[in-house]
């Protein structure tokens, strides 16, 4: 392998040459509590560990774990469940994969979000890609792709790895995490466990809401690795929950996920070909959602009884893709990967005299995809180098509903699309005594596809049908550009700015004129966004840090001239630590700023603007002590002052039996205690 390739895998770990082995596990140290954010390691990408403790409160849930990292925000529901929003994008303008597979909730409402099925703790690595600047990871990365990853484990000799951690705090808070790999060189299994549940949660001024929430997960894999080239491995997952929601008549009674995987890997196999990867996976949701079972039932009716609502959905998907060193100074990798999923429903709106398990379920909705994807590295030089790629995706969607009272025009449509999706961006590293400074420039074009919630869920209209089934595909052309900065010990920085401009941006908007209300439309509009991350991390005296992070987005509706919708305010955080390696202890102020540039009633597939919000800052404090290597021992309090407030983008609340409902949005939870035990050998 040449020279400028060796030197410059450190900070290109998304074209890892395959003579790295990558997978080999890191050092085992458990690591100090985080609570500034997670920093971009290298352009555009941010990589976390979710297993290190973190401030706020440790997380329970993808979205839960993903509002630490600079540019993200949540739509809260309740207590669980919240879906993710990066730079004011939200929905599947966000690709979501846990080990490389696409999973699709069933709600309707999006009870069920993808990160309602992750358990962070489950996982090893997290890696977020910002904005349409990667082909490899499936279709419609407008606004960026977040993978969710478990290491392979290693073993030069025959061993076995555990971690285990425990974590209790307020209103009935707890969790326990349970990883267990045991293999030789040849041969390993692993398991992991994880259960999670909580009562319902208090605000500031003691309101409580409706928020409890149960959940567990288990996953196994067998390993067989004959030499140090090869690795086969079957694995599989199940998992299941229960969760209350402040913003909805249903609360979430079953969150069932069942899959099976099969991944395969070789590598150096000519001087040229150096890498196959092959990977099909199944995935199954079985969602449940009730008016009874988790609040107290109240009928609209002397006659009405409890309903149901059980949604399902099947997703298969594969990929193949090879890893090609054509020349001294490039890296090529072209692939292919596929996905179906399946949408039925079944549901009752009297439990009692026709349960729900007695009825058939009914299809809905098919989609397919298939894509083709080549992406280039190019080095010029030692410090520089051009990355680009190129994807094709081939969709087919049918909407399967019974053409029902209504006559609705789309019944047994099916349609076809052809997407395009591309990318090219410069870097350049500039070294420096101490340090290296990296900026770098880009260009993305993504192309995304329609999905279930904007096309059928809820029978969208459009604003000239009974449905929004012709809605457009989504294009988005951004730029993006910024700079790490990196003076060894001492100091690191990021900063990464984009502008963007979307095409037939797909807005759900429930005010639209001439429908009656309570209709909901999806729309194609034009739309710009632009905005920015930073962070750094100062290490100004020995045993001392400072951080900070602020995150910024603004968008607007070109076509009618208002702001866009569901747009996070500006936020800031400030940390100051102290850790000597064995005691540490550190605080935080959140801020954010008002959100006034709201347009109410429109939005996204997850919510829409309420209103203006004023501005907030909360302080939180923690400490750890680590009596031995292996073990770690972390105690926090968040919202120190028990301040009452609502993030922008939470929704609106719901008039719910026993719950008193003094407020427009679900609030957040007030003081919280908490307490977490790691340990790994």
């Amino acid at each position: 392998m040449h020279r400028f390739a060796r030197r410059l895998l450190p900070v290109l770990p998304l074209f890892s040459l395959p003579a790295i082995a990558q997978e080999q596990p890191a050092p085992q140290t458990l690591d100090e509590v985080v609570v500034t954010a997670a920093r971009e390691s290298v352009p555009l990408t941010v990589e976390t560990d979710p297993r290190r403790p973190q401030q706020p409160l440790p997380a329970h849930d993808g979205a839960d774990y993903l509002k630490t990292i600079p540019g993200f925000s949540v739509i809260r529901k309740g207590g669980s469940g919240g879906d993710p929003v990066l730079r004011g994008m939200a929905g599947s303008r966000l690709n979501i994969l846990l080990d490389g597979e696409n999973i699709h909730g069933g709600c309707g409402g999006r009870m069920d979000p993808p990160t309602a099925y992750v358990y962070p703790s489950a996982y090893d690595r997290v890696t977020v890609i910002k904005g349409p600047q990667s082909v490899r990871f499936g279709p419609g990365t407008v606004a960026g792709t977040v993978q969710f990853e478990q290491k392979r484990p290693s073993f030069s000799t025959a061993g076995v790895n555990f971690f285990g951690s425990l974590t209790g705090g307020s209103f009935g808070r707890h969790d326990e995490v349970i990883d267990a790999s045991a293999g030789n060189p040849e041969f390993y299994v692993r398991g992991v466990g994880t259960n999670s549940s909580s009562r319902d949660y208090r605000d500031g001024d003691g309101n409580r809401i409706h928020s409890a929430y149960r959940r567990w997960s288990a996953n196994a894999a067998v390993g067989w690795t004959p030499d140090a080239d090869t690795w086969l491995e079957f694995s599989g997952a199940s998992s299941d929950g229960e969760a209350a929601y402040a913003e909805r008549g249903m609360d979430g009674k079953k969150f069932k996920r069942e899959n099976f995987g099969l991944r395969f890997e070789k590598k150096n196999l000519s001087p040229v070909l150096q890498k196959i990867e092959a990977q099909v996976y199944h995935n199954y949701i079985d969602h449940v959602m009730d008016n009874y079972s988790l609040r107290d039932f109240r009928p609209a009716s002397m006659m009405a009884g409890p309903s149901v609502s059980n949604p399902d959905r099947v997703t298969n998907g594969g990929r193949l893709a090879f890893t090609l060193l054509p020349g001294e100074y490039a890296e090529l990798v072209v692939g292919f990967d596929a996905q179906y999923n399946r949408h039925r429903m079944r549901s009752t709106s009297n439990q009692w005299q026709t349960p729900y398990t007695n009825q058939s379920r009914t299809t809905d909705a098919r989609f397919s995809q298939y894509g083709l994807f080549s992406e280039l590295t190019l080095y010029l030089s030692e410090r520089d180098r051009i990355l680009g790629g190129l994807r094709g995706d081939w969709w087919r969607a049918q909407d399967a509903r019974a053409p029902g009272a209504a006559g609705l025009v789309s019944s047994g449509q099916i349609r076809h699309n052809t997407l395009v999706s591309g990318f090219v961006r410069y870097e350049r590293d500039i070294e420096e005594n101490p340090g290296t400074f990296t900026p770098y420039l880009g260009l993305g074009h993504a192309e995304r596809f329609p999905d279930f919630w904007e096309l059928i869920s809820q029978n969208k209209q459009s604003e000239g049908s009974n449905s929004a089934f012709s809605t457009r595909p989504e294009k988005n052309t951004q730029l993006d550009f910024g700079v790490l900065w990196n003076r060894k010990e001492s100091l690191s920085a990021s900063f990464s700015g984009f502008y963007s401009r979307v095409e037939d941006f797909i807005l759900i908007d429930t005010r639209v004129p001439g429908k009656p209300s309570g209709t909901v439309v999806t729309r194609n509009i034009d739309a710009s966004l632009w905005g920015f991350e930073a962070a750094a991390l100062w290490g100004f005296a020995e045993n001392w840090k400072l951080g900070a992070s602020l995150a910024y987005v603004r968008g607007n509706n070109r076509s009618d001239g208002t702001p866009l919708a569901q747009i996070p305010p500006l936020e800031s955080r400030l940390s100051l630590t102290y850790d000597n390696r064995r005691f540490s202890a550190s605080g935080l102020i959140r801020s954010v700023a008002a959100q006034n540039r709201v347009d109410p009633g429109r939005g996204n597939i997850a919510g829409q603007d309420i209103g203006p919000t004023p501005g907030f800052t909360t302080f939180a404090l923690n400490g750890s002590y680590r009596p031995s290597k292996e073990i770690l021992i972390s105690v926090g309090v968040d919202n120190l002052f028990n301040k009452t407030y609502a993030e922008h983008l939470d929704k609106r609340a719901a008039d719910i039996a026993g719950y008193t409902t003094q407020y427009t949005r679900i609030n957040e939870p007030g003081r919280r205690l908490w307490i977490k035990a790691d340990i790994e050998l």
